[in-house]
């Protein structure tokens, strides 16, 4: 399947303490004007099943048969730079590791590159400087 439009989110809103995917992994819609779209290239039937938790919103392909290949996300350098306004902005470049089904990695590929402001103060002190 081949992503046909997809739009990164601008802003960094929370930090990386309970992220389960990279930075800038995701997708960002919103209606009338931005859109995740995906077309299916392949002879196999695809469903995007989404649910919710409580407090995540969780989706995951499914289809019949098994998948010839299976992929993990990644991130590669991932650094912070200061903006002229005093606040930050994240950077990172995604890529994914392509496995055959035996697990065999055959293939490293980029995906796309990065860039937001960040919402929240990337330099926490230390426990020893607070007390």
């Amino acid at each position: 399947m081949t992503i046909t439009e997809r739009h990164r989110h601008s802003y960094d809103v929370f930090p990386d303490s309970k992220r389960t995917q990279p930075f800038g992994s995701g997708a960002t819609c919103a209606y009338n004007y931005l859109d995740l779209q995906i077309t299916n290239n392949t002879e196999q039937t695809y469903q995007l099943y989404l649910y919710l938790t409580d407090t995540h919103l969780v989706g995951e392909w499914r289809t019949e048969q098994v998948p010839l290949q299976s992929y993990q996300v990644y991130e590669k350098e991932h650094w912070i730079t200061p903006a002229y306004w005093g606040g930050y902005l994240r950077h990172n470049l995604i890529y994914r590791k392509v496995f055959n089904r035996k697990k065999q990695q055959i293939d490293d590929e980029y995906v796309t590159e990065n860039h937001a402001i960040m919402m929240y103060e990337p330099l926490l002190e230390s426990k020893q400087m607070e007390a």
